[in-house]
């Protein structure tokens, strides 16, 4: 992943509803925003179909953080916008989910993560940000273009979809049954909210 600095820079004007609540805390450039987000640690959010959720409760996930910068440049008319992709995860990218491949049979288990694109680069505002990972996710098994604040709903439709024609065709995975991997997937989840430090 790269950081943010690969942005392009603008001010930040105009009365859309995220540029505001940075106008409010006195930041008034796009990178100094990604910065902001960057700093706030990670957390769950109660609600993350709120897009204004990180502000009010100064933290957030990568589909939050995300989800604020993407909407921010789309306020202000700068090619940034946010990703979904599907990453392997296995016991080198989240301790203790070498248990959860041996309970069910699997390689990895296929985990959602998105991030930030602009041109050619790729930016991940949770990086480093203590959130259950011991490391950069730099490889995908799929990836896609979405709206900033895509819905959970939505993103998890998309995530079957994308299992469906892209993931599960993997020589890797051909035989392993949907279920298989939504069930690990729900472990995984867990796991990873534990390793939160």
């Amino acid at each position: 992943m790269n950081k943010v600095e690969i942005f392009p820079d603008a001010p930040i004007t105009g009365n859309g509803v995220v540029a505001t609540e940075f106008i409010d805390r006195g930041i008034d450039r796009f990178i100094d925003a990604c910065r902001y987000v960057f700093q706030l640690p990670y957390g769950y959010n109660t609600d993350r179909d709120d897009l204004l959720i990180l502000f009010k409760e100064g933290f957030g996930t990568c589909t939050t953080k995300h989800a604020v910068i993407a909407t921010l440049a789309e306020e202000l008319g700068l090619p940034v916008v946010k990703n979904i992709g599907i990453y392997a995860m296995t016991e080198d990218i989240v301790t203790g989910t070498a248990e959860i491949l041996k309970e069910f049979n699997l390689p990895y288990i296929p985990m959602v993560h998105c991030f930030l694109a602009h041109a050619n680069f790729r930016v991940d505002l949770t990086e480093g940000n203590r959130n259950g990972k011991n490391c950069a996710i730099d490889h995908f098994l799929y990836t896609a273009k979405v709206i900033p604040n895509i819905t959970a709903k939505d993103e998890y439709r998309l995530y079957r979809t994308a299992l469906k024609e892209h993931v599960l065709v993997r020589r890797e995975l051909q035989g392993i049954d949907i279920k298989r991997i939504l069930q690990a997937r729900e472990k995984g989840l867990v796991q990873l909210k534990a390793n939160i430090t």
